[in-house]
């Protein structure tokens, strides 16, 4: 099983923790993110959200995650790591990505799967275009998300 899936069709996240986790006696927890397509209606919007189409560089885009998940297994004892990234189009509550990780305890689980998320969300080279009633918007970094990396001692320059 490759730690690192770039991929336009969807997956089985049962199918991928049990992958994740086969054969291996050791592991005590298996902590997992799944991150969907949002329909971002409501007061504090832009527009609803009627697709998303996530574009990526072939290669650089797997060897990045792949040296995201190092980062991980020196930071914290986990066993194994898969990261399923969509690209193309998606629609609302389709699902984009998955980030999971074995260790023997749910705190080294737990602190990794965050930590690789968000390592994720700021440096992986993805980029993500909305289309709205008002029409199609590439989405710029958030401040937020660099927030989130930088707890982790990284300082990220995207928003």
């Amino acid at each position: 099983m490759n730690v690192v899936s770039i991929q336009t069709q969807d997956f089985d996240v049962s199918a991928e923790l049990a992958a994740l986790r086969a054969g291996d006696a050791r592991v005590g927890a298996v902590c997992s993110f799944i991150g969907t397509v949002r329909d971002r209606s409501g007061p504090q919007a832009a527009g609803s959200v009627r697709a998303m189409e996530l574009e990526h560089y072939p290669g650089m885009t797997e060897k990045a995650i792949e040296a995201m998940i190092g980062a991980a297994r020196q930071r914290f004892d986990i066993f194994g790591a898969r990261v399923i990234h969509r690209v193309g189009v998606l629609q609302p509550m389709d699902q984009i990505v998955l980030v999971a990780v074995s260790s023997v305890h749910r705190g080294e689980a737990f602190q990794a799967c965050e930590f690789l998320m968000d390592y994720l969300k700021t440096q992986a080279p993805f980029w993500k275009k909305e289309t709205t009633p008002e029409g199609a918007r590439w989405v710029d970094a958030r401040v937020a998300d660099d927030a989130a990396l930088a707890r982790w001692g990284i300082a990220a320059g995207n928003a």
